[in-house]
């Protein structure tokens, strides 16, 4: 279960393994990566819908590599691979951890984003992805800056500007997005990982604060952090063959 940049390296190295796999795409964005493996897009219908799947097409091990933040996708393969017996790997990049010369204000969810944000007039950079913007629409005293995968059909919140744009990102491009549009503070999710890092390489670089939401509370199953731990706890499952 993929749409991460981790879950298309774990493609890659079961493809050149020769594993029995299929990437599975939630369907968030309008043209997913293709991947060296047989793919498939959209949802399951929740937990019983993923267990009816798992159980047509023989699944024998399931690779949980959707975002941090995919939060009931995780909830549902859990549950799904409990019902079945099946073992279960959430392979997760690291969170994010604040450095020297950062001003990071941490709040546990997006209400509390929306919370710690001023009174006053600000400009803000939302880099929330797209499915969480609704609560930001009532401050519209706040400038929007979002940067989003698609288009919109119309604009996401009454006082915003919209970027297009696919990352990964670089430092240099993120510095002068936000001096453009002249940002006075950032609200990100602690997705971790390489690919979306520069917005808060950028920020320390320009001083400014970055309101930072933790990740959703996940259930306990086996984890790996990178694509050797994936391949070995495949290999202690004898799932090389039958992935």
């Amino acid at each position: 279960m993929g749409g991460t940049t981790e879950a298309s390296l774990a493609a890659r190295a079961l493809a050149d393994a020769g594993g029995d796999a299929v990437f599975s795409y939630a369907g968030r964005t309008d043209a997913p990566a293709q991947q060296p493996l047989p793919m498939r897009v959209g949802g399951f219908g929740g937990v019983a819908g993923l267990v009816e799947y798992l159980r047509r097409e023989g699944i024998s091990h399931v690779i949980d590599a959707t975002h941090p933040f995919a939060a009931q996708m995780s909830r549902n393969a859990h549950a799904a691979c409990g019902a079945l017996g099946l073992p279960l790997l959430s392979l997760q990049r690291a969170a994010w951890a604040a450095g020297a010369g950062d001003d990071w204000h941490h709040v546990g969810d997006i209400a509390g984003a929306v919370a710690a944000l001023p009174s006053d007039p600000a400009r803000v950079f939302l880099a929330i992805g797209k499915q969480n913007l609704a609560p930001f629409a009532a401050l519209t005293q706040h400038h929007f800056l979002l940067r989003l995968v698609d288009a919109p059909a119309a604009p996401p919140l009454p006082n915003c500007s919209v970027v297009i744009a696919k990352g990964p990102f670089d430092v240099a491009g993120d510095m002068a997005l936000m001096q453009e549009h002249g940002i006075t503070q950032i609200i990100a999710k602690n997705a971790g990982g390489q690919g979306a890092s520069a917005k808060l390489e950028a920020a320390r670089a320009l001083g400014l604060p970055v309101v930072m939401i933790a990740r959703p509370d996940a259930p306990e199953r086996d984890t790996a952090q990178t694509i050797p731990a994936m391949m070995d706890w495949l290999a202690h499952h004898n799932a090389l063959r039958g992935v």
